[in-house]
């Protein structure tokens, strides 16, 4: 047990907040403003931020991974934060309910190093390890379930929706072809054999479908930006950080709309262009590269 503790705790140190000195410049926290982290995982984000905020006791940390809620109630409980264990709806949902509102919100997309270079958890194509890809692990449906069990049409769907993936209906037949597929090295030989001389890995598309159909993650966004402009109090700041493109776009659509035009502008966009790490952060932390940064302050309640 003492060892496993250990493992994951010195996972902790790797994981580098993406974007974190451009989230404070942008955003500017302030003394004593509130605080909300809708994907606080370990922490990196809200440390800096409560660093300048000092005020812990009004900063809801939420997350749905077990491991990220242990350790964010070892490191914060003691200076009474809240920590929330849910997804990102539900606990926006759960704080609207309760009249809470904040003056920073921040959202980082995001699968954390922890999670990649965890194999049991199955979200690595590069690693040995079963067919999983839950953010939650009490949730029912499992990457395996997707491959193994989901018809070719509904295959086809996710491979080109959620993974951009030109041959979507090649690797679903092959997917079929070789049931079942227990783990993430068979699966990722099959976009592999597809694309022979890919200069990047063609599994990142695939694995990228299947993890956002397991953990319903384009439909969590859609469904919370609203929730979250109404969880900002006036002249609040909320700051999202997108991984692809699929995400990058229901946000910017989103700001765009409430943006523009006199009787639906309620807030003003602070980043005409997303930010995009520099070339240092992405030398120091590779994973950051495909990261994209937007933010709006609430003018209009």
């Amino acid at each position: 047990m003492n060892k496993n503790k250990n493992m994951h705790q010195n996972k902790n140190k790797n994981h580098l907040p993406v974007l974190l000195n451009e989230v404070i410049e942008v955003m500017k926290p302030k003394l004593n403003e509130s605080y909300l982290d809708l994907t606080a995982g370990f922490g990196g984000h809200a440390e800096a931020i409560m660093s300048i905020t000092k005020n812990p006791k009004e900063s809801y940390l939420v997350d749905r991974d077990q491991f990220a809620i242990n350790y964010l109630k070892q490191k914060f409980n003691k200076l009474g934060s809240k920590i929330i264990h849910n997804d990102f709806l539900d606990a926006s949902k759960d704080l609207l309910n309760s009249n809470i509102k904040v003056k920073l919100i921040l959202a980082d997309l995001g699968v954390s190093s922890f999670h990649l270079n965890e194999a049991q958890r199955g979200f690595s194509f590069k690693l040995d390890g079963p067919l999983d890809m839950r953010m939650d692990q009490g949730q029912s449906l499992t990457a395996y379930h997707v491959v193994n069990k989901y018809s070719r049409d509904k295959l086809i769907y996710i491979l080109k929706e959620y993974g951009e993936e030109p041959k979507s209906r090649l690797i679903a037949d092959l997917i079929i072809k070789n049931r079942p597929i227990s783990n993430t090295l068979e699966l990722a030989q099959i976009p592999q054999r597809v694309w022979k001389n890919s200069r990047t890995d063609p599994s990142t598309r695939t694995f990228q479908a299947i993890r956002i159909e397991v953990n319903n993650e384009l439909n969590l966004l859609s469904e919370s930006l609203k929730i979250w402009i109404k969880l900002l109090e006036l002249n609040g700041r909320l700051g999202i950080i997108s991984f692809h493109s699929l995400e990058d776009k229901i946000i910017k659509n989103f700001f765009k709309e409430i943006s523009s035009y006199d009787y639906l502008k309620q807030v003003k966009i602070l980043t005409p262009k997303p930010i995009i790490p520099s070339h240092n952060e992405i030398v120091n932390n590779p994973r950051s590269r495909s990261a994209k940064l937007r933010v709006v302050a609430k003018i209009k309640t």
